[in-house]
């Protein structure tokens, strides 16, 4: 057989080539028709304790009314559904006002992530995107006391704070590094909730991630030598052994809305009780 000439050769390779990123845009389009199906679960109301002693928590536990809370995490083919019916939240197309440069930066373009990564968490989203989504769905983001209230929950009790093995697994991720690509989302078992990944995946988005900035002036606490001492903000906590309540609410207090982060996704609520 005649050997093909360079330029049948280039030809068939470019063909091959679109065949392979024409396959992969229908894939992700047809994740789009007929809307998603968002599974919640109902969280019944509770007592919380803020970590820090505030304004709000002064005169005791937070009461945390009943709410229904996504099981999984938002994942890259949820957030594609929404930017898709969405154009202003695409990226290219969003102010740098309302998110940084590295918005979707994991996308190959506006529209398209890499093969396989439809189940995984969408990341480099910022606060007002995620506000975004959520409400595009009637819902909102957690409040601080929701995600945490949940948060503190393993796969047989409400309350695991004092479960060492559960406050070690979580102390583990987070001394672990960042890892790419994310695994897939609801691939660790549920907590008693019935909800996935609430740790050892991303840190997640809460509505109101700046309202526990550490106060450390002293003239509100009556306390002249309250700020002089070094770690003096960590005499607020209501439980310093909670170190990884510590990393928590640091990183939440680093943050800005506009920010967006490799490994931060998000996940929404809505409010009240579940309809009959």
């Amino acid at each position: 057989m005649a050997p093909r000439p360079p330029r049948v050769i280039a030809i068939a390779c470019a063909t091959a080539f679109f065949a392979v990123v024409h396959t992969v845009a229908v894939a992700q389009r047809a994740i789009l028709p007929g809307g998603p199906v968002h599974s919640m679960r109902d969280i019944a109301g509770g007592v919380y304790q803020s970590f820090y002693r505030g304004a709000e928590s002064e005169t005791g536990p937070i009461r945390v009314a009943p709410f229904r809370m996504d099981t999984h995490l938002v994942t890259n083919a949820d957030y594609l559904r929404f930017v898709t019916e969405v154009p202003r939240w695409q990226r290219g197309r969003v102010p740098r006002v309302f998110a940084d440069r590295e918005y979707l930066a994991q996308w190959t373009d506006a529209l398209h992530f890499a093969m396989g990564a439809e189940r995984q968490p969408v990341t480099r989203v910022s606060w007002f995107a995620a506000t975004a989504y959520c409400e595009s769905r009637g819902a909102t983001l957690p409040t601080e006391a929701q995600w945490e209230y949940v948060a503190r929950a393993d796969e047989t009790q409400r309350d695991a704070q004092r479960n060492r093995a559960f406050v070690r697994r979580i102390l583990s991720w987070y001394s672990h590094p960042f890892v790419e690509p994310l695994p897939s989302v609801g691939q660790s078992r549920p907590n008693v909730w019935g909800i996935h990944d609430m740790h050892g995946l991303v840190w997640e988005w809460v509505l109101d991630f700046n309202a526990s900035m550490i106060n450390v002036d002293a003239r509100s606490r009556g306390d002249g030598e309250f700020a002089r001492f070094c770690g003096g903000a960590a005499l607020g906590a209501t439980d310093t052994a909670d170190y990884a309540a510590f990393m928590r609410y640091a990183f939440r207090s680093s943050l800005r809305a506009s920010y967006t982060v490799r490994n931060l996704g998000f996940r929404c609520v809505t409010e009240g009780e579940p309809p009959p």
